[in-house]
This record gives structure tokens, C-alpha cells and sequence, in this order.
């Protein structure tokens, strides 16, 4: 009964990425973990892989209505490739076990990384919430990107490191800086965006293949993929019907519920 309602909720994680292009993939490690009983540290490899997969997915669309600038991605992508590679390969291999003692309390490699998503879902809830109205009526459409390339690298660096850790795409991120460092048109940022975070992730994912200690569910994981992929399709049909701004401050409120409960979950264990 738990992984049905596992796979039904991956269906909502694909129906959030299709209706408002992005938030729903911050949910896809609560759900492994919680629902599916994955381990936490397995969960954030599973959830790079069910991220690269659907927003490759998305990407799509968006590249037939040449929404999607190729060579933003490229100069995004190269300092994001080299750093969530490292963490995966590198970093979460070496997090002890067992991290800090403080009395009773043990902070546990597992505890250490819910504790980390928990915060990024409360942050990433409040770029949600918040109204970005201006900041899209102001980015015009036909606009050539300019291109602030030691900012933009910078960004690169931090969201690859932060979704090697924790294995959540970061397009809450991404989008911003697209538009704000890129001056990309909001619609061509949200695509490129996917493109970025379809490829970052899958190659994430490449260095937890590596990983000898991981042993990965490919039954499991293709499944989950799947139903959030046609979940994907069913959101953009709904998204002719259904107002996505309004949706996204809801999902956010929920999103901000998810992270405090989380944080609350695991530091009070």
C-alpha cells in the first residue's frame, strides 16, 4: 500500500515540473525516504537520476519552440558538471557516519543530509511564495542574453555542489540567475534551466554509479521515473487550464510545511 502511494505521488512530483516548470522535484527525496523507505544518502542518488530523467523530458517542448539557449546552458553547465561530479564521487563518500555528538544527540550522516534538504525546501518555498511578477514583466522576450560569465560560473559552482549533496535540481535557483546574469526572457530561462538541470544531474548520478558502496534498485527506480515522466505530460495539459502562478504559491506553502516538518522530524529524533 505505501509504494502505491509512493507512485502516486511521483505522478504529482511529474504533474508540478509540467504545470508550473519546476518545484516538484524538492519533493522526490521526502517521498524515497518517508513513502519508499530508501535510505537518505541512496535517496539523493535515486533522486538525481528521476531528475535528470524528467526534466530531459520536459526539456523538450521547449527546445521545438526554441525556448532553450544552448549556449547559456553550456557556460552554466560546465562549472555545475565538474562540482556536483566531485560531491557525488567524492564528498558524500566521505561523510563519516556518525558526525557530531552532543549529549544524547548523535548528528548522523543520514540526519545531516535530511537536515540540509530540510532547510534548502524552506528556502526554496519562499522563492515560490514570493511575487516575481515585476522581474518577469521586465525581461523582454526578444532581448539578446548578456552574459556576466564570472557570476554565472560562480552560480554554476554553487547549485552543482548543492544538488550533488542533497540531489534536488536547483531550477529555483537556476531560473533567477538566468534571467538576472544571462538576461534571459523567463520563459527561455525556464527551459534552459531543464536542460541544465537534466544534464548536471544524470552525469550526478554517473559518479554514484561508480560508487561501489551503493546498491541501486534499477526496478524501483525506472518505475518512479516513468510515472513522474507521464506525470510531466499530464501537467502541461493541465497547465491550458489551470493558473500557474497561483498554483506555485500553494505548492510553495505545502513545500515550506514539507521542510519544517523534516527539520523538526529528524532533529527531535
Amino acid at each position: 500500500m505505501q509504494e502505491i502511494i509512493g507512485y502516486i505521488l511521483a505522478s504529482l512530483i511529474g504533474i508540478s515540473l509540467g504545470l508550473i516548470g519546476g518545484g516538484g522535484s524538492i519533493l522526490t527525496v521526502p517521498v524515497l525516504v518517508y513513502v519508499m523507505g530508501v535510505n537518505p544518502t541512496l535517496s539523493t542518488a535515486y533522486s538525481l537520476f528521476i531528475v535528470g530523467i524528467t526534466a530531459l523530458v520536459g526539456s523538450f517542448a521547449y527546445f521545438q519552440k526554441k525556448l532553450i539557449s544552448l549556449k547559456t546552458a553550456i557556460v552554466f553547465s560546465v562549472p555545475s558538471f565538474i562540482s556536483v561530479f566531485a560531491v557525488r564521487k567524492y564528498i558524500v563518500p566521505a561523510i563519516p557516519k556518525e558526525i557530531l555528538h552532543i549529549g544524547s544527540f548523535t548528528l548522523t550522516k543520514d540526519i545531516f543530509l535530511m537536515v540540509i534538504f530540510a532547510l534548502l525546501m524552506i528556502f526554496a518555498s519562499v522563492s515560490m511564495i514570493r511575487d516575481k511578477k515585476k522581474s518577469s514583466e521586465n525581461s523582454d522576450e526578444n532581448q539578446e542574453p548578456k552574459f556576466n560569465f564570472p557570476l554565472i560560473f560562480v552560480e554554476g559552482l554553487v547549485v552543482g555542489a548543492i544538488t550533488g549533496l542533497v540531489g534536488a535540481g536547483g531550477g529555483f535557483m537556476i531560473i533567477p540567475a538566468l534571467v538576472v546574469f544571462a538576461k534571459l526572457p523567463m520563459k527561455m530561462a525556464v527551459g534552459t534551466s531543464l536542460l541544465i538541470i537534466a544534464a548536471k544531474s544524470l552525469i550526478g548520478f554517473v559518479g554514484d554509479v561508480m560508487n561501489p558502496e551503493l546498491t541501486i534498485d534499477w526496478t524501483l527506480l525506472i518505475i518512479f521515473s516513468l510515472i513522474a515522466t507521464i506525470g510531466i505530460f499530464v501537467g502541461s495539459y493541465l497547465s491550458n487550464f489551470i493558473t500557474g502562478a497561483k498554483l506555485k504559491k500553494a505548492f510553495g506553502w505545502f513545500v515550506a510545511v514539507m521542510g519544517v516538518y523534516i527539520l523538526l522530524k529528524e532533529l527531535l529524533k
